[in-house]
């Protein structure tokens, strides 16, 4: 579960990243990338443990505000599902070229 929010996170960060200020991006990237703990940070910024771990959670409920509202990991996933279906389709060789041609027209519709 925890490696699970994690690279959930990181890829909300990737998409959102521009969205958020300085201190939400540098507190963000400090924890999940460069996977320092609340104390480090705060002593980096000289604030306390609690204010780090404070600015973390709004930070995270933010990205997933920002991921209802755009969806765009979401979309990036499907995309990525329906290529590797594709992808597998035509390694089978059991397909049709109109069906290939079929999911290629399907990937349009997550743009």
């Amino acid at each position: 579960m925890l490696l699970e929010k994690t690279t959930r996170i990181n890829f909300l960060l990737d998409f959102y990243q521009a969205l958020l200020t300085d201190k939400q991006r540098s507190y963000m990237e400090l924890y999940y990338l460069d996977d320092l703990s609340l104390g480090e940070i705060a002593e980096q910024y000289g604030v306390s443990r609690q204010a780090v771990y404070d600015n973390i959670r709004r930070t995270e409920a933010m990205l997933e505000e920002y991921e209802e509202k755009l969806r765009l990991f979401g979309k990036f996933r499907e995309r990525h599902d329906a290529l590797e279906a594709l992808a597998e389709m035509i390694r089978e060789g059991t397909s049709k070229p109109e069906e290939i041609i079929g999911r290629l027209e399907e990937l349009k519709q997550y743009d």
